[in-house]
């Protein structure tokens, strides 16, 4: 396997990605009746639902340590060789993760071995490459997601699901990406962007050439002039979309 990146981005982790209640919900909800869940690439342990007998699985002993304590117990090990008989769990989640693994057919097989539901959140770069960040700062991460495994190689290889728009909360508390698309001076502080890892993951002379661009346009005010739109929003659709399945196996 090739060495996790959460080994390298994953410092910091849990301070920046606070599972928010809104899209937990809709995980939530994804997972259905499901009693024993399995959670793939887990992290620190975000939107792990209670009230269910879950198992998490993580390669990084970075991501580990960061567990709060009473989360649920974990396994070091990989997406693509889970150590689980065939339909161990009720469902399976994983949580913007599947674009780290190392062979994502390999992995979504396993999801659908181990359990009888799956349910995966991850992103539709045809929407993503149209937010402002993307579009006007960095087309740099766009680029890269050209590259990775997002929705339509998700739906490939899981097969028909049923696929739901996240919308983003202008409060979010969990700071992916597009977190802070109504908060774009959170985009400035090193901190939070080391938490992101479409953008730890890049180059960093494009993405401190870009946040100093972003830094000027905001002391200017011409950020909040090209975005009038966005500050009297609540949610946005930033292509975050969860996808639910059934394995037929």
């Amino acid at each position: 396997m090739n060495a996790n990146p959460y080994q390298r981005i994953g410092l910091g982790y849990a301070d920046h990605r606070r599972p928010d209640p809104r899209i937990a919900g809709l995980i939530d909800h994804a997972l259905g009746s499901a009693r024993t869940v399995v959670n793939v690439g887990a992290g620190t342990g975000s939107y792990e639902p209670y009230g269910r007998q879950v198992t998490a699985v993580e390669p990084s002993s970075v991501m580990i340590a960061q567990r709060p304590r009473g989360a649920a117990p974990v396994v070091q090990g990989y997406a693509e060789c889970l150590p689980f008989p065939d339909r161990s769990f009720d469902a399976a989640m994983a949580i913007l993760t599947v674009h780290h693994w190392t062979d994502v057919a390999a992995g979504l097989a396993e999801l659908r071995r181990v359990s009888a539901r799956q349910v995966v959140l991850t992103w539709d770069p045809v929407v993503t490459a149209r937010f402002w960040l993307v579009a006007e700062y960095l087309p740099e991460i766009a680029a890269a997601d050209a590259r990775l495994a997002a929705l339509d190689v998700v739906l490939h290889h899981l097969g028909p699901a049923s696929v739901v728009a996240v919308p983003v909360p202008a409060d979010c508390t969990d700071g992916f990406l597009g977190a802070y698309w109504r908060r774009p001076h959170r985009y400035l502080d090193p901190r939070v962007r080391a938490a992101i890892s479409a953008l730890a993951a890049l180059e960093q002379e494009p993405v401190e050439r870009a946040v100093r661009r972003l830094a000027a346009d905001l002391a200017t005010g011409g950020w909040h002039e090209r975005h009038r739109d966005l500050l009297g929003a609540d949610t946005l659709d930033l292509g975050y979309r969860l996808v639910t399945t059934t394995s037929r196996d």
